[in-house]
């Protein structure tokens, strides 16, 4: 992402682009594409400190970023019928923790995003009604519930890393 992204373009699903992806992975693409350039708009200009604080008992602005990175891995490696790896759920654990770089933060976001694509288009191939199981509990779902999921929750945590940033931001 970069800072000359055009403020003036539509929303990325009302840009025409992605016609040769199947509709549902598209929309997808187009939600994190969207939460990318939201997230860059309004948490790129914060301070380390900002990126840090948990104001009004709300989880801070790095911890959604890197929530977002890390749980994109984590929903298509179920979509792609995996389980976690050992390396995965320590990721997990270590979310909570206060970021170190905002420079980190910001590459890990991208370049999650960047990787989550490539393996989204590549699962435009998987049968979405495909059983597919979530967590050490092994919760019954679809290949389709997680790619749709990946769409909602992405959006979900952009959505709250950006309330948290108009708090402890730069007024």
């Amino acid at each position: 992402m970069s800072e000359t992204s055009d403020a003036n373009l539509p929303e990325p699903w009302l840009r025409g682009t992605l016609t040769e992806v199947n509709p549902v992975i598209r929309a997808v693409l187009h939600a994190l594409e969207l939460a990318e350039e939201d997230i860059w708009k309004w948490c790129h200009p914060l301070t380390l400190d900002q990126l840090n604080r948990a104001a009004g008992g709300v989880a801070p602005v790095a911890f959604h970023l890197r929530h977002i990175a890390r749980s994109l891995d984590r929903l298509l490696t179920y979509a792609e019928g995996g389980q976690l790896n050992d390396e995965q759920w320590e990721a997990r654990r270590g979310e909570a923790k206060d970021a170190s770089s905002r420079e980190e933060v910001f590459e890990e976001l991208s370049a999650a995003i960047e990787r989550s694509k490539k393996r989204l288009v590549a699962l435009q191939v998987v049968d979405f009604a495909a059983e597919r199981a979530v967590g050490t509990k092994r919760l019954p779902t679809t290949a389709g519930g997680l790619v749709v999921h990946i769409a909602d929750h992405t959006q979900r945590h952009a959505g709250q890393a950006i309330t948290t940033a108009k708090i402890v931001g730069p007024q």
